[in-house]
């Protein structure tokens, strides 16, 4: 598998009470990223999957949280990435594997990632990528064809959503959480955007309970 497409960002990030500094030797973020990017909502990792306890110990679930959001942002090549989060460890994570960081505290995952949507779209993004960190087959991220709608992935059973790619600047309202494939559907609809569904056997597995530890 080849690696995340790691590259400088010169926009600064607030982490908590400090401020990163900024790369430099780099243009402005906005030229950075281009017309299009891929947004990693990424929880902190020691609270990520506790649905997997007792299956996993402690260190075997982080091991496994690290590596499944190793494989989203290098499948996101070869556009840039960004992570939204709001924990200092998945931040520093994320500057280190070449991503942007979007800063969203206490917003919840739906509001962190309409946030973070809508901030990359005033950076000059014009398609979002919206990809899931638990998808331990993901591949292909990066090369999702572009669409006048909105291209919906769900997870293997037709009820979630795991990759979700629309245009940054079309408002639309993130419903994750069971039921969320038929919601973002209907989304689609109040919108009045196409939706087209796509089922890539790499982006349909994700992991949330034990027995999803058994991918092929």
């Amino acid at each position: 598998m080849p690696g995340p497409d790691i590259r400088p960002y010169t926009v600064g990030v607030t982490v908590g009470a400090t401020t990163a500094r900024p790369v430099t030797g780099a243009s402005p973020g906005p030229t950075l990223l281009g017309p299009a990017a891929v947004l990693v909502p990424i929880k902190a990792f020691a609270e990520a999957k506790r649905r997997l306890e007792p299956a996993l110990a402690h260190p075997e679930r982080l091991a496994l949280v690290h590596q499944m959001a190793e494989r989203v942002v290098a499948a996101a090549a070869p556009l840039p990435v960004a992570v939204v989060c709001d924990d200092n460890e998945v931040a520093d994570w994320a500057r280190r594997h070449g991503a942007l960081v979007i800063w969203e505290p206490g917003r919840g995952l739906n509001g962190a990632v309409e946030e973070g949507v809508a901030r990359l779209a005033r950076m000059g993004v014009e398609q979002v990528t919206v990809a899931h960190g638990d998808l331990p087959r993901a591949t292909g991220i990066g090369s999702i064809e572009a669409f006048s709608g909105v291209t919906l992935v769900p997870d293997r059973h037709g009820d979630g959503t795991n990759v979700i790619r629309l245009p940054a600047g079309c408002g639309f309202r993130f419903s994750y959480g069971p039921g969320s494939f038929s919601r973002h559907r209907a989304e689609c609809v109040r919108l009045g955007l196409p939706a087209r569904v796509v089922s890539a056997p790499g982006l349909t597995w994700d992991v949330d309970v034990a027995a999803d530890l058994e991918w092929p």
